[in-house]
């Protein structure tokens, strides 16, 4: 009885050191403009120093504090106007 035993390196191209696949190695590349390594052109954060490429792609960020501390004030003049009606 014969083993039917293939050698599957097709399907595991995946380098150990860097995590991309061999297949990606005519894309192009771009200097990532922190780290200066080179990254895949259409890479929306470096793989190195993981910043965001374009502000575009980065998360949302948080209300500034002065919203933040506006609305509690609201909230109080709110609360507070309630409290002496009753």
């Amino acid at each position: 009885m014969v083993d039917d035993f293939e050698d599957d390196d097709d399907e595991d191209d995946v380098d150990v050191e860097d995590g991309y696949d061999d297949d990606d190695a005519d894309e192009p590349t771009i200097p990532c403009p922190y780290c200066k390594r080179p990254i895949h052109e259409d890479a929306e954060r470096c793989p190195h120093c993981e910043q965001y490429i374009s502000e575009e792609d980065s998360p949302p960020k948080g209300k500034p504090w002065w919203v933040v501390v506006g609305v509690f004030v609201c909230l109080y003049i709110v609360f507070h106007w309630i409290v002496n009606i009753w």
